[in-house]
């Protein structure tokens, strides 16, 4: 699966993570317009149906893009000079905390439409609270995570295109190119595919 990522056209990665999640919301939201033109009295509930389809949408989408950040980390290990030490365990952790926590967001979402829609009850606010106070420490982790995976994806590239120990300012460049996926996506992956083919 690595190797397909590395040697996927820059195209494919930017259809697979942005098309197919927008031509869905169209679809969905589409269909929501159309409901409610048609009804003489629309039915609030629509949207939230609708809604269950959110953590698919994030799924399919979080999947492909950490799905490359892995493999261009990973599968470019072997392409880097034996005198430099990459921290790949530690890249390891960083990258499957976001995934844990997006799998237990995608959870508390479902279940708590679930419970709006069966019972139209409103949370208290020691519920409202204790989920706050636990989704905020997580959330700043998990978003640190995510920049520690940005920037070790990105030393990796350079690492690799240079052939020596890098800094920062060596690949910051590529750091934000990652970071603003849809376009560094397309200036990154022909580099990358470059580099498989060689």
């Amino acid at each position: 699966m690595t190797q397909k990522f590395l040697k996927a056209k820059h195209w494919q990665l930017f259809l697979l993570t942005f098309g197919i999640p927008l031509i869905f919301q169209f679809v969905v939201m589409g269909s929501i317009i159309a409901n409610i033109g048609t009804d003489s009295n629309p039915d609030p509930t629509l949207m939230f149906n609708y809604m269950k389809f959110f953590p698919i949408i994030m799924f399919i989408f979080m999947g492909i893009f950490m799905g490359w950040f892995w493999s261009v980390a990973i599968g470019l290990q072997s392409k880097v000079p034996e005198n430099v030490k990459m921290k790949v365990k530690k890249f390891k952790f960083f990258f499957f905390i976001p995934m844990v926590y997006l799998l237990f967001i995608a959870i508390s979402i479902g279940l708590s439409l679930n419970g709006l829609m069966d019972n139209f009850s409103e949370p208290s606010a020691a519920q409202v609270g204790s989920m706050f106070a636990l989704i905020v420490p997580l959330h700043l982790f998990a978003m640190f995570c995510i920049f520690y995976s940005l920037y070790f994806v990105a030393k990796t590239f350079k690492t690799v295109e240079l052939q020596r120990e890098v800094s920062f300012s060596d690949f910051a460049g590529e750091f934000f190119l990652i970071w603003f996926y849809p376009i560094g996506i397309w200036i990154i992956q022909p580099k990358i595919n470059k580099m498989i083919e060689e």
